[in-house]
C-alpha cells in the first residue's frame, strides 16, 4: 500500500484539527495538572538537592527509576515542557477561530423575523391602538439598551423588529480562555526571570549582621531562573537587618505566632525603614516579597584560647526535630596561623531539655528537648583542638575529614546551662553566655505576578459572564389588522427563542410579552372583537 502526499496531508490536517479542538485543550489542561502532582509530593532537586539525593538513595531502584523519569525535576523536564507547549498550541488554535467568528457575529445584524412567529417555542399576540410605526418606536424603547435591535420595513406597511441579547456570554467564555492562556504564558515567562534567595539572619544592625539582596554570594541558597542565572536579571539593591524575632506558644508548647521585626534600606545610604513580617504577611518592596520562612536558636559562647585570649561567637543552630526544635551546630575559633591551635566545637541546643530515659541532667547525660518553647535550655558541647582545615566548609558542622585524619583531636565535652563554664585539660574554657533567635528570610522576585493577578481577575469575570448571561432572540411582527374595521387596530405578534439554555425562559417571555403589551395604547372596547387577543404556545 502506497501512502501518497495527499494522504499524508489529510492525516496532518486531521491531527491538527484534533489538536486545536476544545476537548483536546481540556484534556491537556487536565494532564498538566496531573503532571504537576509529583512536583508537590516528591522532593525537587532545584529546591533541595541533598534531600533529593537522600530520597533516591533510601528508595533504591524505585528512586533511580523516578530520577530517570525526571520526577525530581518535574517543572524543568522535557515531558512537562511538551505538555505545556501542546496546551499553548491547542488553546491558541481553538481560540483564534472562535474569536474571529465571535467578532463577525458582533458585527452582523440580527436575523430577520420569521413569517409565522406562532410556530416558535414561545409566542403570543395582542392588538394596540398605535400605528405600526409608532408602536415599533415604543417597543424599541421598552426593550431597553440590553437588546440589540434591528428594525425592518416590509410590504403592506408591516414593520419587524429583530432583537438579540446575551452576546457577552460568548465574550465572557472567550475572555476566560484567553486569560487562562495569558496566565500560562506569564507563568512560563516568569520562570525565566524569577529568582528566590534565602538567608539566615541574626539580630543586629544592617551593617553588623544584615545582608544586601543584590550580593548573591551572601545568600545561603540561591535559585534563579534561566535568564536570571545568565545575568539578564539583577537582584534589587535592598539591604536587611533583623531587629528581633519572637515566637509565642500555648501551654502545650505548640507555636501560635512568629514575628520578625526587620530594618531595611532600599538603596545604599538611603533612610532605614522598619517593618514587621509574619508568616502570612511578607514585606513588599517594588514588587519583590520578603517572607519569613523559618527560625531557630543561636547560642552564644565565649572561649578562652590556649594563649589566654578570649573570643566570643554567636552561631545559628539548625533544627533537627521540627516538633521540639532540638538543634545542632558548630563554633569555629582560629588560633595563630600555622600553630594548629584552633578550637572547634560541635554541639546541640535543647530549648526545653529533658534527659533521655528520665532523671536529672548531668554533664554527660543524653539530652533531648520536650518543646520548642525555651525553658532553661541546655547547650551540649564537644570540644576539638588542632587544625580546623578549609574555611569553605559548612558553618553548621566541623570538617569530618579533619576529625578522621586526627588533625582535630577531641578534648572533652559537657552539657551547659546559661552562665556555666567547661574547662578542659589544656586550659581552654568554654562559657555558655546565652542565646538569641535567628530568622530565615526569603526574597522572591517574580515579574509575572501582576500579569497573573490581572489574568486571574479576567478569568473570574469571564467565568461569571459565561455562567450567568443567557442568549435570547426576540422578534416582533407589527401589522395592521385585516378585519376591515375603521380605524383598524395594529396587530403585534411576538416570538422568542432561547439560544443557549432555556432556564426559566417561559416566565421571562411572559414578562417581556406583558411589558411590550404596555408599550402601546390599548384598543378601545368598541374596536375590540371577540377574538382580538390571542396568546398561543406550542
Amino acid at each position: 500500500m502506497t501512502i501518497t502526499a495527499n494522504d499524508s496531508l489529510r492525516l496532518l490536517r486531521r491531527l491538527w484539527w484534533r489538536l486545536i479542538s476544545m476537548r483536546t485543550a481540556l484534556i491537556l489542561l487536565f494532564l498538566l495538572a496531573v503532571a504537576a502532582v509529583p512536583g508537590s509530593l516528591l522532593p525537587q532537586r532545584s529546591l533541595n538537592a541533598s534531600k533529593t539525593e537522600s530520597y533516591i538513595a533510601s528508595h533504591g531502584a524505585w528512586g533511580r527509576l523516578l530520577d530517570h523519569l525526571g520526577m525530581f525535576d518535574v517543572f524543568a523536564s522535557t515531558w512537562f515542557a511538551a505538555i505545556y507547549l501542546l496546551l499553548f498550541i491547542s488553546l491558541i488554535g481553538c481560540l483564534v477561530p472562535r474569536i474571529k467568528q465571535h467578532a463577525k457575529a458582533l458585527r452582523a445584524k440580527p436575523l430577520p423575523a420569521p413569517k409565522n412567529l406562532g410556530r416558535l417555542p414561545e409566542s403570543g399576540s395582542f392588538e394596540t391602538a398605535a400605528s405600526a410605526q409608532e408602536y415599533a418606536t415604543s417597543a424599541r424603547a421598552a426593550l431597553g439598551r440590553r437588546w440589540r435591535v434591528e428594525r425592518r420595513q416590509e410590504k403592506a406597511g408591516v414593520v419587524t423588529l429583530s432583537a438579540e441579547k446575551g452576546y457577552s456570554r460568548e465574550t465572557g467564555n472567550l475572555v476566560f480562555h484567553v486569560a487562562l492562556l495569558v496566565a500560562l504564558i506569564a507563568i512560563a515567562v516568569g520562570r525565566l526571570y524569577t529568582y528566590t534567595g534565602t538567608r539566615v539572619v541574626l539580630p543586629g544592625s544592617i551593617a553588623d549582621q544584615g545582608f544586601c539582596a543584590n550580593a548573591i554570594f551572601q545568600y545561603d541558597s540561591w535559585q534563579p531562573g534561566r535568564l536570571a542565572e545568565a545575568g539578564d536579571v539583577k537582584p534589587a539593591p535592598y539591604c536587611f537587618g533583623l531587629t528581633d524575632f519572637s515566637a509565642s506558644y500555648n501551654d502545650a508548647g505548640e507555636p501560635l505566632k512568629f514575628t520578625a521585626n526587620v530594618t531595611y534600606q532600599k538603596a545604599s545610604g538611603g533612610p532605614i525603614e522598619k517593618h514587621r513580617i509574619t508568616v502570612n504577611n511578607p514585606l513588599r518592596i517594588d514588587g519583590d516579597r520578603v517572607y519569613l520562612i523559618s527560625h531557630g536558636f543561636a547560642p552564644q559562647i565565649t572561649v578562652t584560647m590556649p594563649d589566654g585570649s578570649t573570643q566570643t561567637s554567636v552561631e545559628p543552630f539548625v533544627p533537627t526535630d521540627p516538633a521540639t526544635y532540638l538543634s545542632e551546630g558548630a563554633f569555629k575559633f582560629h588560633g595563630p596561623s600555622g600553630e594548629k591551635k584552633d578550637i572547634g566545637i560541635e554541639g546541640f541546643f535543647a530549648p526545653t531539655p529533658v534527659a533521655e530515659g528520665g532523671g536529672a541532667i548531668g554533664d554527660t547525660t543524653a539530652v533531648t528537648s520536650a518543646s520548642p518553647k525555651p525553658d532553661n535550655p541546655v547547650l551540649g558541647v564537644t570540644v576539638y583542638t588542632g587544625d580546623l582545615g578549609s574555611q569553605t566548609q559548612s558553618i553548621y558542622s566541623l570538617d569530618q575529614a579533619q576529625k578522621d585524619s586526627g588533625a582535630l583531636s577531641k578534648f572533652g565535652g559537657a552539657n551547659l546551662r546559661e552562665g556555666q563554664t567547661l574547662t578542659i585539660s589544656n586550659g581552654v574554657k568554654v562559657r555558655f553566655d546565652g542565646w538569641t533567635q535567628w530568622a530565615a528570610l526569603q526574597i522572591s522576585h517574580d515579574p509575572s505576578q501582576i500579569y497573573l493577578l490581572v489574568a486571574a481577575a479576567a478569568m473570574v469575570v469571564g467565568l461569571i459572564s459565561s455562567l450567568f448571561v443567557r442568549r435570547r432572540r426576540l422578534w416582533l411582527r407589527i401589522t395592521p389588522a385585516t378585519s376591515g374595521r375603521d380605524p383598524s387596530p395594529t396587530v403585534v405578534w411576538i416570538g422568542g427563542l432561547a439560544r443557549s439554555d432555556s432556564g426559566n425562559f417561559t416566565e421571562e417571555f411572559a414578562g417581556l410579552l406583558e411589558r411590550l403589551r404596555q408599550a402601546g395604547p390599548p384598543v378601545e372596547p368598541a374596536l375590540r372583537g371577540a377574538d382580538d387577543v390571542a396568546v398561543r404556545k406550542e
